[in-house]
């Protein structure tokens, strides 16, 4: 008898452990009765009939990533470039992803590295290089198109690295660095070519300034020719005395100025030189007078 309730109490653990399963959160199980699929269980304590109905497969519910291996694409201009990815995708229909396809995530990769070899194939070298969310948008529209009867939501994919081959990587350097040289000499011509505006600008600005300057002067030496001619008209010596004195203070300086000349003996009054100054003064004085 104890024997009996012993074998009854097995069996009814083995009974409850196969008829009583718990899911867990962010996974789906389906269920089989006979090997044949018979509804997906969600998450929670759920009640099977045991040794009829088994759990048939246990599916991640929740988003999944999937590095794409390396691989070399040949271009539409005939370059080789080395290509590596990775998707993001999330299981939606249980069911489907366990019994439409065999190894999903092998599949998926596969479909995915066929499809990134149409895609690049069909591009330049350089729209491949500058046009990269370009090539994940297409890339996530076919292959998401491709999964949808597997049950799965491809949300994104993303193209990694894109290795073009040593030598092309060497010239796309030279290239660069031509361009950046032109550049700066571009700049430093634009910079030369601004100066040179300026310093022309201020030539242009100081010879306005001589000239302007050479014109009063004319306009005060006329001024004061006019005024001493009327005082010689009127027979002022003093006028006369201005004149001489001018011309001597001018030869003066001509002579002393000469390169020819290092040593200059001459008579000199100094006397009649500061007369003659004084007349200047004299006369100046008397004008001032005339116009008060």
């Amino acid at each position: 008898m104890d024997l009996f309730m012993i074998i009854l109490m097995v069996l009814v653990f083995v009974f409850l452990a196969k008829a009583v399963i718990i899911i867990p959160q962010g996974y789906n199980y389906t269920l089989e009765r006979f090997g044949e699929y018979r509804h997906t269980l969600r998450p929670g304590l759920r009640l099977v009939k045991p040794f009829i109905e088994v759990i048939g497969a246990k599916v991640n519910m929740k988003e999944n990533v999937i590095d794409v291996p390396s691989q070399d694409v040949i271009t539409k201009d005939n370059a080789m470039v080395r290509v590596d990815g990775v998707i993001f995708y999330q299981i939606l229909d249980a069911a489907k992803a366990a019994y439409e396809v065999n190894d999903l995530k092998r599949a998926i990769v596969n479909l995915t590295m066929t499809n990134i070899r149409t895609v690049m194939g069909s591009m330049d070298l350089d729209d491949l290089l500058s046009h990269r969310e370009q090539i994940n948008t297409k890339l996530l529209g076919v292959v998401d198109e491709a999964t949808t009867p597997w049950g799965v939501k491809v949300t994104r994919i993303e193209i990694k690295d894109i290795v073009p081959p040593a030598d092309l990587v060497e010239s796309m350097g030279r290239q660069m660095k031509a361009e950046r040289e032109k550049r700066a000499q571009i700049l430093e011509a634009e910079g030369l070519r601004q100066a040179q505006i300026l310093e022309a600008e201020g030539k242009r600005q100081a010879a306005f300034l001589e000239a302007e300057a050479r014109e009063r002067q004319a306009q005060a030496e006329a001024k004061a020719t006019d005024m001493v001619s009327k005082a010689i008209a009127n027979g002022d010596v003093q006028a006369i005395n201005y004149f001489v004195a001018r011309e001597y203070v001018t030869a003066l300086k001509d002579m002393a100025s000469a390169e020819n000349q290092k040593v200059i003996f001459m008579p000199l009054e100094a006397s009649n030189v500061i007369g003659s100054l004084g007349g200047i003064a004299e006369l100046a004085k008397e004008t001032f007078a005339d116009k008060k």
